[in-house]
């Protein structure tokens, strides 16, 4: 109600202008919260390692013994439809492939050093048992831009001639196996085994003797 010197009295309505605005601010508020909250959204999804977390490294990478020695990682989404979980984790500068994840090494070393630096790095030297992998890693070798890289250790040795075995037990099956013709060598204390860089995909492997070559590293990929 209007005074006499027309201004609202105490207990009279807004008038209706005032009371549109009112509401139309909070609606254009909650539609500005709503945008914001899906471009986050779709900003997380976007990046290669999708991690919106205060911490560097989400918890369930941190309790898995292998990703305790790493604090940067790289990950995709890459697991079946249907598990709760959703993305496969390689730390960094590892390559990821079909569950795994592979380290090909720079610097060189007997096969003993090779199979306790990869131990010291919560892997293991490569176990290889199929042929997509076998072509995955001979072609990332040969890829490399890296100079230094050549031919590298995996984990198949004979502690006596002629007796190849996996360094995790994995039973050693000659049928799975990638020699070429001619390999292994007999007689020569070749006890070690190198996927060899230059020979015919996907036979490329080559007993040695076990001095210094490179290496490739292998520990199953982190899921989280």
């Amino acid at each position: 109600m209007m005074n006499g010197q027309g201004r609202v009295s105490p207990g009279s309505a807004a008038p209706a202008e005032e009371r549109g605005c009112s509401w139309l601010n909070i609606w254009v508020f909650l539609i500005l919260a709503l945008a914001i909250k899906a471009a986050i959204g779709t900003f997380c999804l976007w990046l290669v390692v999708p991690f919106c977390h205060s911490s560097d490294q989400p918890s369930a990478l941190q309790q898995q013994e292998f990703s305790k020695q790493f604090s940067e990682w790289e990950c995709g989404s890459a697991v079946p439809q249907g598990t709760d979980r959703g993305w496969t984790c390689c730390p960094k500068g590892w390559r990821r492939f079909q569950g795994s994840c592979y380290f090909l090494s720079t610097d060189m070393m007997s096969w003993d050093d090779s199979a306790q630096n990869c131990t010291g790095m919560g892997s293991q030297l490569v176990v290889i048992t199929r042929k997509a992998e076998q072509v995955f890693l001979s072609e990332l070798i040969r890829q490399s831009k890296e100079p230094k890289r050549d031919n590298s250790y995996i984990g198949l040795f004979a502690e006596k001639e002629g007796q190849w075995q996996w360094v995790d037990k994995t039973p050693y099956n000659v049928t799975a196996a990638f020699w070429p013709k001619g390999e292994p060598s007999e007689g020569y204390d070749e006890n070690c085994v190198i996927i060899y860089r230059d020979t015919e995909l996907p036979n490329n492997w080559n007993s040695v003797r076990c001095l210094n070559y490179h290496r490739i590293c292998e520990a199953a990929a982190v899921t989280v």
